[in-house]
């Protein structure tokens, strides 16, 4: 059985290499059992009974996932012998085809740490924290103006936004930009944790607004794979990496278009540097929260990344 600490949160699969998982993945009974299973950890008998189908035929599907890598199973004690527990492996699928490696297809890649950021504006509950303690004090915004803020790994906000200057790297060279692209890791904040917990978090360039991602919730069921072991396991521990870009076409999250916003509408020429800004507006529709996890929290050991592709 895998160890659940290493579990990622996005599986990205290769139609030409993951066959097996499509397959796994080509049945409504199969679509139903994982749905179910994101959401609660059942046994073969409660999926049965959600589902109205045979114990037997839910045993067959449930093989068929985990021999695909979809879900993971554990034997717990039940009180006549023991259960299989199921849930799903991975919190997102994507089906991507790989990309031909293209030489002309150059990149400037920037990375900030989170707590290098020019301007911030946030409500309670809010903090931040270095791998060894937190900064300043819970729930006290002008924690934010604290110089430790440069050596933070977390940061978190019920509203507000946080706002970094990158160098515009399209000033430095003669070739056409094709798309600039911001990677970083997000979940929703509430006090405590909660898998389900909405929340809109919004990002701006150069102060056009690109689009909103609805972060699903604030991930504390296992601790972040570099998250450190002082921080209470109660705590947000990981986020999901997303990818946000914008290109001649418009803009998009991890590949999805989320508005119309191209390369032109940023200027990009005009500045010398470029503005990110990210947060949850005070009047967004789902007002869950933000967390940003940088360097020693969360599954991916990095700051906000930012990529200018010629």
């Amino acid at each position: 059985m895998p160890n659940m600490q290493d579990v990622e949160s996005t599986l990205v699969v290769n139609p030409l290499e993951d066959i097996n998982k499509l397959k796994a993945l080509a049945s409504e009974p199969r679509i139903q059992m994982l749905d179910l299973l994101r959401k609660k950890r059942l046994n073969i008998n409660e999926i049965s009974d959600a589902l109205k189908l045979p114990q037997s035929t839910v045993a067959t599907h449930i093989s068929i996932l985990e021999n695909a890598g979809l879900i993971v199973t554990e034997s717990v004690k039940a009180k006549k012998g023991n259960q299989k527990l199921c849930h799903p492996a991975f919190r997102e699928m994507l089906i991507q085809f790989p990309e031909e490696p293209n030489p002309s297809n150059e990149f400037i890649e920037v990375e900030m740490p989170i707590g290098i950021f020019t301007d911030c504006k946030v409500s309670t509950p809010c903090g931040l924290c270095s791998t060894e303690h937190i900064i300043g004090f819970l729930d006290f915004p002008d924690s934010f103006l604290n110089p430790e803020r440069m050596k933070a790994g977390l940061l978190w906000c019920g509203t507000g936004t946080f706002e970094y200057k990158f160098p515009n790297n399209a000033l430095s060279s003669q070739k056409k930009v094709t798309k600039v692209e911001v990677v970083l890791e997000l979940s929703s904040e509430t006090p405590g944790t909660n898998l389900n917990w909405p929340s809109d978090i919004t990002m701006w360039i150069n102060k056009k607004e690109i689009g909103t991602w609805v972060s699903p919730g604030d991930f504390g069921d296992k601790r972040g794979k570099f998250t450190p072991q002082w921080w209470k396991l109660e705590g947000s521990q990981y986020g999901l990496l997303k990818h946000w870009s914008v290109t001649q076409e418009g803009s998009f999250i991890d590949g999805t278009k989320i508005s119309n916003v191209t390369l032109d509408d940023l200027r990009l020429s005009e500045h010398h540097s470029i503005r990110m800004k990210i947060g949850v507006k005070e009047n967004a529709e789902h007002i869950g929260g933000m967390n940003i996890f940088g360097k020693g929290y969360g599954n991916y050991d990095q700051g906000i990344v930012f990529r200018t592709y010629f």
